[in-house]
Protein backbone atom coordinates (compact mmCIF):
# COMPACT_ATOMS: atom_id res chain seq x y z
CA UNK A 1 0.00 0.00 0.00
CA UNK A 2 1.47 3.59 0.65
CA UNK A 3 5.32 3.92 0.65
CA UNK A 4 5.43 6.35 3.56
CA UNK A 5 8.52 7.23 5.67
CA UNK A 6 10.26 4.58 6.95
CA UNK A 7 9.80 3.47 10.76
CA UNK A 8 12.03 1.21 13.02
CA UNK A 9 10.59 -2.31 12.43
CA UNK A 10 8.49 -1.81 15.87
CA UNK A 11 5.48 -3.45 14.11
CA UNK A 12 7.53 -6.24 13.19
CA UNK A 13 8.11 -7.51 16.25
CA UNK A 14 4.71 -6.26 17.86
CA UNK A 15 3.41 -9.95 19.62
CA UNK A 16 1.03 -8.10 22.62
CA UNK A 17 -0.89 -10.33 25.15
CA UNK A 18 -3.89 -8.88 26.76
CA UNK A 19 -4.92 -10.56 29.68
CA UNK A 20 -8.41 -9.63 29.58
CA UNK A 21 -11.47 -12.10 30.93
CA UNK A 22 -14.75 -13.27 29.26
CA UNK A 23 -16.59 -16.16 28.40
CA UNK A 24 -19.72 -17.47 26.37
CA UNK A 25 -20.75 -18.01 22.79
CA UNK A 26 -22.23 -15.81 19.98
CA UNK A 27 -24.20 -15.53 16.70
CA UNK A 28 -25.11 -18.47 13.96
CA UNK A 29 -22.29 -18.23 11.12
CA UNK A 30 -19.99 -20.55 8.93
CA UNK A 31 -17.13 -19.60 11.08
CA UNK A 32 -16.58 -17.66 14.72
CA UNK A 33 -19.01 -19.16 17.99
CA UNK A 34 -22.24 -20.49 17.40
CA UNK A 35 -25.41 -19.68 18.71
CA UNK A 36 -27.59 -16.34 19.59
CA UNK A 37 -25.60 -12.72 19.57
CA UNK A 38 -24.13 -12.34 22.95
CA UNK A 39 -22.47 -8.84 24.61
CA UNK A 40 -20.20 -8.18 27.14
CA UNK A 41 -21.93 -5.67 29.42
CA UNK A 42 -19.70 -2.52 29.03
CA UNK A 43 -17.98 -2.90 26.39
CA UNK A 44 -19.31 -2.35 22.54
CA UNK A 45 -22.04 -4.08 21.15
CA UNK A 46 -19.57 -6.18 18.70
CA UNK A 47 -18.09 -7.44 21.45
CA UNK A 48 -19.82 -11.16 22.61
CA UNK A 49 -19.02 -13.80 25.03
CA UNK A 50 -16.49 -15.77 23.45
CA UNK A 51 -12.90 -15.77 24.25
CA UNK A 52 -10.69 -15.18 21.71
CA UNK A 53 -6.98 -14.74 19.94
CA UNK A 54 -7.22 -12.29 17.84
CA UNK A 55 -4.46 -12.18 14.81
CA UNK A 56 -3.23 -8.50 13.34
CA UNK A 57 -1.10 -9.28 9.79
CA UNK A 58 0.50 -6.53 7.42
CA UNK A 59 2.00 -7.73 3.68
CA UNK A 60 4.44 -4.68 5.14
CA UNK A 61 4.35 -2.91 8.03
CA UNK A 62 7.23 -0.74 7.61
CA UNK A 63 6.41 2.84 7.68
CA UNK A 64 4.27 5.39 9.93
CA UNK A 65 1.56 4.63 8.55
CA UNK A 66 1.05 1.47 9.21
CA UNK A 67 2.71 1.91 12.72
CA UNK A 68 -0.26 4.17 13.62
CA UNK A 69 -2.75 1.51 11.81
CA UNK A 70 -1.31 -1.14 13.71
CA UNK A 71 -1.28 0.48 16.97
CA UNK A 72 -5.20 1.98 16.36
CA UNK A 73 -5.96 -2.09 15.66
CA UNK A 74 -4.22 -3.31 18.94
CA UNK A 75 -6.35 -0.59 20.73
CA UNK A 76 -9.71 -1.08 19.28
CA UNK A 77 -9.45 -4.78 20.28
CA UNK A 78 -8.65 -4.13 23.69
CA UNK A 79 -11.99 -2.72 23.87
CA UNK A 80 -13.39 -6.34 23.57
CA UNK A 81 -12.09 -7.90 26.84
CA UNK A 82 -12.86 -11.26 25.26
CA UNK A 83 -10.26 -10.41 22.80
CA UNK A 84 -7.59 -12.60 25.97
CA UNK A 85 -4.45 -12.48 23.40
CA UNK A 86 -3.41 -10.57 20.52
CA UNK A 87 -0.84 -11.11 17.85
CA UNK A 88 0.91 -9.41 14.85
CA UNK A 89 2.95 -10.15 11.55
CA UNK A 90 5.09 -8.35 9.52
CA UNK A 91 5.55 -9.67 6.06
CA UNK A 92 7.89 -6.92 5.38
CA UNK A 93 7.21 -6.88 1.85
CA UNK A 94 7.98 -10.17 1.26
CA UNK A 95 4.96 -11.96 -0.23
CA UNK A 96 6.09 -15.34 0.54
CA UNK A 97 6.52 -14.05 4.20
CA UNK A 98 3.13 -12.60 4.02
CA UNK A 99 1.63 -15.96 3.28
CA UNK A 100 3.74 -17.74 5.30
CA UNK A 101 2.45 -15.18 8.47
CA UNK A 102 -1.28 -16.60 7.62
CA UNK A 103 -0.58 -19.83 7.87
CA UNK A 104 1.57 -19.54 10.63
CA UNK A 105 -1.98 -17.37 12.77
CA UNK A 106 -3.60 -20.39 11.59
CA UNK A 107 -1.09 -23.36 12.88
CA UNK A 108 -1.03 -21.07 16.07
CA UNK A 109 -4.41 -21.26 16.46
CA UNK A 110 -5.53 -18.07 16.88
CA UNK A 111 -9.64 -17.97 16.05
CA UNK A 112 -9.87 -14.91 14.03
CA UNK A 113 -7.08 -12.64 11.83
CA UNK A 114 -7.63 -9.44 10.02
CA UNK A 115 -5.28 -8.87 7.14
CA UNK A 116 -3.68 -6.00 5.10
CA UNK A 117 -3.06 -7.74 2.03
CA UNK A 118 -0.39 -5.49 0.14
CA UNK A 119 0.25 -8.90 -2.35
CA UNK A 120 -3.36 -8.71 -3.49
CA UNK A 121 -4.52 -11.89 -5.21
CA UNK A 122 -1.05 -13.73 -4.50
CA UNK A 123 -2.34 -14.20 -0.49
CA UNK A 124 -5.83 -15.24 -1.59
CA UNK A 125 -5.02 -19.24 -1.67
CA UNK A 126 -4.00 -18.54 1.98
CA UNK A 127 -6.88 -16.43 3.30
CA UNK A 128 -9.11 -19.00 1.15
CA UNK A 129 -7.16 -21.99 3.59
CA UNK A 130 -7.91 -19.99 6.47
CA UNK A 131 -10.99 -19.58 6.33
CA UNK A 132 -11.60 -23.10 5.36
CA UNK A 133 -9.94 -24.42 8.37
CA UNK A 134 -12.36 -22.39 11.20
CA UNK A 135 -10.73 -19.12 11.10
CA UNK A 136 -12.88 -15.90 10.95
CA UNK A 137 -10.30 -13.94 8.18
CA UNK A 138 -11.08 -10.42 7.54
CA UNK A 139 -9.11 -9.11 5.04
CA UNK A 140 -9.47 -5.11 4.47
CA UNK A 141 -8.12 -2.31 2.33
CA UNK A 142 -6.86 -3.84 -0.45
CA UNK A 143 -8.99 -5.95 -1.86
CA UNK A 144 -7.50 -10.20 -2.60
CA UNK A 145 -9.88 -10.87 -5.39
CA UNK A 146 -12.22 -14.24 -4.43
CA UNK A 147 -15.58 -12.93 -2.32
CA UNK A 148 -17.20 -13.33 1.18
CA UNK A 149 -18.45 -16.51 2.40
CA UNK A 150 -16.29 -18.55 -0.02
CA UNK A 151 -12.88 -17.17 0.41
CA UNK A 152 -13.00 -15.47 3.36
CA UNK A 153 -15.71 -14.25 5.95
CA UNK A 154 -15.93 -10.46 4.47
CA UNK A 155 -13.64 -7.57 2.79
CA UNK A 156 -13.59 -4.33 4.70
CA UNK A 157 -12.82 -2.04 2.32
CA UNK A 158 -12.05 1.81 2.19
CA UNK A 159 -15.28 3.69 0.52
CA UNK A 160 -12.45 5.83 -2.11
CA UNK A 161 -15.20 6.85 -4.47
CA UNK A 162 -16.25 8.52 -0.82
CA UNK A 163 -13.31 10.16 -0.35
CA UNK A 164 -13.67 11.92 -4.31
CA UNK A 165 -17.26 12.92 -3.76
CA UNK A 166 -16.42 15.17 -1.04
CA UNK A 167 -12.60 16.25 -3.25
CA UNK A 168 -15.00 17.14 -6.58
CA UNK A 169 -17.81 19.19 -4.37
CA UNK A 170 -14.85 21.02 -2.80
CA UNK A 171 -13.39 21.83 -6.17
CA UNK A 172 -16.56 22.97 -7.67
CA UNK A 173 -16.97 25.61 -4.81
CA UNK A 174 -13.69 26.85 -4.22
CA UNK A 175 -12.43 26.18 -8.25
CA UNK A 176 -16.32 27.35 -9.67
CA UNK A 177 -15.20 28.27 -12.66
CA UNK A 178 -13.68 24.66 -13.96
CA UNK A 179 -9.98 24.33 -14.87
CA UNK A 180 -6.56 22.12 -15.18
CA UNK A 181 -6.40 19.41 -12.55
CA UNK A 182 -3.39 17.00 -12.28
CA UNK A 183 -4.28 13.71 -10.46
CA UNK A 184 -1.68 12.35 -8.21
CA UNK A 185 -2.31 8.52 -7.32
CA UNK A 186 -0.01 5.78 -6.52
CA UNK A 187 1.36 2.70 -8.30
CA UNK A 188 0.18 2.18 -11.30
CA UNK A 189 -2.75 0.58 -11.75
CA UNK A 190 -4.00 0.27 -8.33
CA UNK A 191 -7.57 0.25 -7.51
CA UNK A 192 -7.78 2.64 -4.87
CA UNK A 193 -6.21 5.34 -7.10
CA UNK A 194 -8.06 4.44 -10.26
CA UNK A 195 -11.83 4.56 -8.42
CA UNK A 196 -11.04 7.94 -7.22
CA UNK A 197 -10.12 9.33 -10.91
CA UNK A 198 -13.36 7.20 -12.16
CA UNK A 199 -15.50 9.61 -9.94
CA UNK A 200 -13.57 12.44 -9.75
CA UNK A 201 -14.17 12.32 -13.80
CA UNK A 202 -18.37 11.51 -12.89
CA UNK A 203 -19.03 14.28 -10.81
CA UNK A 204 -16.80 16.99 -12.70
CA UNK A 205 -18.27 18.53 -15.61
CA UNK A 206 -16.06 19.11 -18.50
CA UNK A 207 -15.31 22.52 -17.83
CA UNK A 208 -12.60 20.42 -15.50
CA UNK A 209 -9.76 18.96 -17.75
CA UNK A 210 -7.77 16.38 -16.29
CA UNK A 211 -4.12 16.93 -17.58
CA UNK A 212 -0.93 14.33 -17.42
CA UNK A 213 -1.26 11.13 -17.57
CA UNK A 214 -4.50 9.63 -16.70
CA UNK A 215 -6.45 8.20 -15.01
CA UNK A 216 -3.90 9.55 -12.76
CA UNK A 217 -0.04 10.27 -12.22
CA UNK A 218 1.78 6.83 -10.75
CA UNK A 219 3.68 8.74 -7.80
CA UNK A 220 3.90 5.12 -5.85
CA UNK A 221 2.80 7.32 -2.67
CA UNK A 222 6.90 8.18 -2.78
CA UNK A 223 8.05 11.88 -1.95
CA UNK A 224 11.23 10.97 -4.80
CA UNK A 225 9.21 10.15 -7.09
CA UNK A 226 6.38 12.79 -6.43
CA UNK A 227 9.01 15.31 -6.93
CA UNK A 228 10.32 14.20 -10.09
CA UNK A 229 6.76 14.13 -12.18
CA UNK A 230 5.96 16.86 -10.43
CA UNK A 231 8.89 18.98 -11.95
CA UNK A 232 8.27 17.54 -15.18
CA UNK A 233 4.51 18.69 -14.77
CA UNK A 234 5.61 21.94 -14.38
CA UNK A 235 7.58 23.15 -16.79
CA UNK A 236 5.13 21.09 -19.26
CA UNK A 237 1.79 22.68 -18.16
CA UNK A 238 1.75 26.47 -17.82
CA UNK A 239 -1.58 26.49 -16.12
CA UNK A 240 -2.39 24.06 -12.79
CA UNK A 241 -5.66 24.45 -11.18
CA UNK A 242 -6.03 21.78 -9.38
CA UNK A 243 -4.02 18.95 -7.15
CA UNK A 244 -5.46 16.38 -6.68
CA UNK A 245 -3.37 13.48 -4.28
CA UNK A 246 -4.74 10.51 -1.93
CA UNK A 247 -1.74 10.79 0.14
CA UNK A 248 -1.41 14.09 0.93
CA UNK A 249 2.42 14.07 2.78
CA UNK A 250 4.18 13.32 -0.40
CA UNK A 251 3.97 16.66 -1.76
CA UNK A 252 5.71 18.55 1.28
CA UNK A 253 8.77 18.32 -0.43
CA UNK A 254 7.12 18.91 -3.89
CA UNK A 255 5.38 22.21 -3.45
CA UNK A 256 7.89 24.19 -3.43
CA UNK A 257 9.02 23.84 -7.21
CA UNK A 258 6.00 26.26 -7.91
CA UNK A 259 7.75 29.34 -6.33
CA UNK A 260 11.14 28.10 -7.64
CA UNK A 261 9.33 28.43 -10.81
CA UNK A 262 7.85 31.51 -10.10
CA UNK A 263 4.41 30.33 -9.56
CA UNK A 264 1.17 29.98 -6.77
CA UNK A 265 1.05 26.77 -5.51
CA UNK A 266 -2.89 25.50 -6.57
CA UNK A 267 -5.23 24.85 -4.41
CA UNK A 268 -4.99 21.18 -3.20
CA UNK A 269 -7.72 18.44 -2.56
CA UNK A 270 -5.98 15.51 -0.90
CA UNK A 271 -5.38 13.53 2.42
CA UNK A 272 -4.28 14.23 5.70
CA UNK A 273 -0.98 14.48 7.44
CA UNK A 274 0.72 16.72 10.12
CA UNK A 275 3.61 17.50 7.84
CA UNK A 276 1.12 18.98 5.32
CA UNK A 277 -0.62 20.68 7.43
CA UNK A 278 2.05 22.25 8.92
CA UNK A 279 3.47 23.38 5.24
CA UNK A 280 0.24 24.84 4.30
CA UNK A 281 0.42 27.09 7.68
CA UNK A 282 4.39 27.74 6.83
CA UNK A 283 3.21 29.32 3.38
CA UNK A 284 0.34 31.33 4.78
CA UNK A 285 2.80 34.88 4.91
CA UNK A 286 4.01 34.10 1.64
CA UNK A 287 2.08 31.73 -0.86
CA UNK A 288 -1.25 30.99 0.72
CA UNK A 289 -3.25 28.33 -1.68
CA UNK A 290 -6.58 26.51 -0.16
CA UNK A 291 -6.79 23.32 0.95
CA UNK A 292 -9.14 20.14 1.79
CA UNK A 293 -8.20 16.77 3.21
CA UNK A 294 -10.25 13.85 4.14
CA UNK A 295 -9.16 11.40 6.63
CA UNK A 296 -6.26 8.97 5.50
CA UNK A 297 -8.17 6.08 6.51
CA UNK A 298 -5.56 4.68 9.48
CA UNK A 299 -9.16 3.85 11.35
CA UNK A 300 -10.08 1.29 8.52
CA UNK A 301 -8.56 -1.29 10.72
CA UNK A 302 -11.09 -0.69 13.72
CA UNK A 303 -14.49 -1.53 11.46
CA UNK A 304 -12.47 -4.72 10.29
CA UNK A 305 -11.38 -5.10 14.08
CA UNK A 306 -14.73 -4.87 15.33
CA UNK A 307 -16.11 -7.08 12.32
CA UNK A 308 -13.92 -10.27 12.92
CA UNK A 309 -13.75 -10.03 16.74
CA UNK A 310 -17.62 -9.85 16.61
CA UNK A 311 -18.09 -13.13 13.86
CA UNK A 312 -15.79 -14.76 16.37
CA UNK A 313 -17.24 -14.32 19.65
CA UNK A 314 -20.56 -14.00 19.05
CA UNK A 315 -20.93 -10.05 19.39
CA UNK A 316 -23.31 -8.17 17.19
CA UNK A 317 -22.34 -7.66 13.43
CA UNK A 318 -21.05 -4.19 12.62
CA UNK A 319 -23.64 -3.16 9.78
CA UNK A 320 -20.99 -1.18 8.40
CA UNK A 321 -18.91 -2.95 5.44
CA UNK A 322 -16.61 -0.53 4.52
CA UNK A 323 -14.75 2.64 6.04
CA UNK A 324 -16.19 5.82 4.91
CA UNK A 325 -13.50 8.44 5.66
CA UNK A 326 -15.29 12.02 6.13
CA UNK A 327 -14.09 15.82 5.49
CA UNK A 328 -11.42 16.46 7.95
CA UNK A 329 -9.77 19.98 7.30
CA UNK A 330 -10.59 22.74 4.71
CA UNK A 331 -8.91 25.95 4.74
CA UNK A 332 -11.49 28.17 3.49
CA UNK A 333 -14.84 27.11 5.15
CA UNK A 334 -12.70 25.69 8.15
CA UNK A 335 -15.70 22.92 8.42
CA UNK A 336 -15.51 20.65 9.71
CA UNK A 337 -12.21 21.86 11.20
CA UNK A 338 -9.36 24.54 9.77
CA UNK A 339 -5.92 23.27 8.89
CA UNK A 340 -4.78 21.42 12.11
CA UNK A 341 -0.95 21.39 12.85
CA UNK A 342 1.06 20.35 15.64
CA UNK A 343 4.62 21.76 15.33
CA UNK A 344 5.19 19.69 18.78
CA UNK A 345 4.64 16.57 16.89
CA UNK A 346 6.61 15.01 14.05
CA UNK A 347 5.16 15.41 10.34
CA UNK A 348 4.55 11.42 10.48
CA UNK A 349 1.08 11.89 12.51
CA UNK A 350 -2.37 12.08 11.08
CA UNK A 351 -4.44 14.29 13.66
CA UNK A 352 -7.43 12.82 11.75
CA UNK A 353 -7.17 9.55 13.58
CA UNK A 354 -8.95 8.33 16.32
CA UNK A 355 -5.72 7.76 18.17
CA UNK A 356 -4.35 11.22 19.68
CA UNK A 357 -1.18 12.32 17.92
CA UNK A 358 0.94 12.53 21.76
CA UNK A 359 -0.09 8.87 21.27
CA UNK A 360 1.40 8.31 17.83
CA UNK A 361 4.25 10.37 18.56
CA UNK A 362 5.39 7.60 21.03
CA UNK A 363 4.88 4.66 19.01
CA UNK A 364 8.10 2.86 17.91
CA UNK A 365 10.01 4.30 20.70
Amino acid sequence: MRSRTTVAAACASLVASMALAACGSSGGQSNGASGPVTHVKGAPSWCGTKKITLGLLDGYGGNSWRLVTTASGKDEASKCPSVTKFRYADGQGDTQKAISDIKGMVSSGVDAMVVFPDAGKAVLPALTDSFKAGVVTVPYRVFPGGKAGTNYDKWIGDDFANDAVNWSTWIKQNVPNGGNILFLGGPAGNSQSTTEYTTLRKNLPDSYKFIGQTPFQPTNWDPTKTQQLLTADIAKYPKIDVIVSDFGPTLVSSLPLFAKSGRSIPALATSDGNSLSCFWQDQQATDPFKMMTVTTGNDNVRLAVDYAVAKATGGKIPTADSFKGPVFEDSVSQQPHGVQCRKDLPGDVYLSAEMPGDQQAKLGK
